[in-house]
């Protein structure tokens, strides 16, 4: 065969199903690049072999969501221990005499500290809040009456007002199911709240160990990873992680302490019963993100509201509004201090898809976790030194010549004033 035959060869079309015109019946020829059923099979089993193996994952992880949100608090835990560890331990290490004080022995002093500051102030507003709560549970049937009262007022308006009963019906029905589905999730989330107690006693011991042996585990981590820029990468990773985790946990203890502080103050001076009850509640939910706010302000509006002054429930409602905005909005920015770089609408998204994953485990860890992923994919995108994931996958499908061109005319578009 010459060349000439070979260039002939090479400029042939592909080919193509034949048909054979013989005597007898026809006969079709198949070109050898038809995916066989074999094939088929093959890639029909990978695939249910895959659902089945992340059904099996999906399942151990759902099953280990007690263990998870556990470790999850020690670590909260120890974030917030730490910065007292340090500050026992720097008068030792300025002077060369950290010998005197290795850290498990800075830690058990820590956690003196921590549990007897704790211990105190129980033992100061314990009694306080211990009346209000009884008297609390005691009026809680005459709120219920009140309730049924107010029900009743707004059928007689109704009735003045010549509605149709089929509408009066229906706004009662709504009424009441609205009640029922505040007063069955917050007994729900107070339920399951409870049932995470005991576990509680583990959280110390936990953080004790994670605060003892940190840099072992930070070393062992960065051993998995080859020396040079790969092991670089996953110190400087640890190292982002390590602060966002840290300013989400001090904003949150912060945030803790200066809602229940605002909000005692403030049901005081709008005169509330069970004031002190209220705003410590507020304090704790302040921890559980999004939905632990929401479910205090229903409960001290809709308390405020039966109260022997309704007008009571506006002006708690007005303020727990104020209060949310200035602290979302203004004081809760300067605590993270750019620690937590997420949007708004990421945080409620991640938080509602958290509770429905995994209940109030998921709620706790959402926001970490999606925070930690930000930080991971920031660090993969610097490290390729590529504009983003999605503009990599675009420009695979287009020309350099082109992306080039697009992207230019992107970044002047951006530099060009508003």
């Amino acid at each position: 065969m010459n060349d000439g035959d070979i260039n002939k060869t090479e400029q042939d079309p592909p080919a193509e199903p034949v048909a054979i015109q013989n005597e007898g019946p026809l006969i079709v020829a198949l070109d050898r690049s038809t995916i066989s059923l074999g094939n088929i099979v093959k890639v029909v089993a990978v695939t249910l072999m895959l659902l089945f193996i992340g059904g099996f994952v999906l399942t151990i992880i759902t099953s280990l969501t007690y263990l998870f949100f556990l470790l999850v608090l020690s670590i909260f835990f120890a974030y917030l221990v730490d910065p007292l560890v340090r500050a026992i331990r720097r008068p030792f290490k300025r002077w060369n005499a950290d010998r005197f004080m290795p850290r498990g022995l800075a830690i058990l002093i820590a956690y003196l500290l921590v549990f007897s500051t704790m211990g105190i102030g129980i033992w100061l507003i314990a009694p306080s809040v211990s009346e209000q709560g009884k008297e609390f549970g005691a009026n809680l049937p005459k709120y219920a009456t009140e309730v049924r009262q107010t029900f009743n007022d707004m059928n007689r308006r109704f009735d003045r007002m010549r509605m149709p009963e089929d509408f009066q019906n229906r706004i009662n029905e709504e009424a009441i199911a609205i009640g029922e589905r505040i007063t069955t999730a917050f007994g729900t989330f107070l339920l399951g709240f409870a049932s995470y107690l005991p576990w509680f006693v583990l959280v110390p011991i936990l953080g004790f160990f994670f605060l003892k042996d940190v840099n072992l585990v930070r070393v062992a981590v960065l051993r998995v990873f080859p020396p040079g820029q790969w092991r670089q990468r996953a110190e400087a990773v640890m190292h982002d992680v390590n602060l966002t985790l840290a300013a989400y946990t001090r904003a949150q203890l912060i945030s803790c302490f200066l809602i229940g502080s605002v909000c005692t103050a403030g049901f005081y001076l709008i005169g509330l019963k069970y004031a002190l009850l209220l705003g410590i509640l507020a304090g704790v939910f302040e921890f559980v993100p999004l939905l632990g706010p929401a479910t205090i302000g229903l409960l001290v509006t809709a308390t405020a509201t039966v109260s022997d002054d309704p007008w009571n429930g506006l002006y708690v409602l007005i303020f727990l509004v104020v209060l949310r905005v200035v602290h979302d909005y203004i004081t809760y920015p300067r605590i993270v201090r750019g620690g937590l770089d997420l949007h708004p609408v990421l945080i409620i998204t991640s938080v509602l898809a958290g509770e429905q994953v995994a209940g109030i485990p998921g709620v706790f860890l959402a926001i970490p976790l999606v925070a930690i992923v930000v930080v991971i994919y920031k660090h993969v995108v610097e490290h390729k030194g590529s504009k983003g994931l999605v503009i990599e996958m675009i420009e695979a499908t287009t020309k350099p010549e082109e992306s080039a061109d697009r992207n230019a005319a992107a970044d002047r578009e951006l530099e060009t004033p508003a």
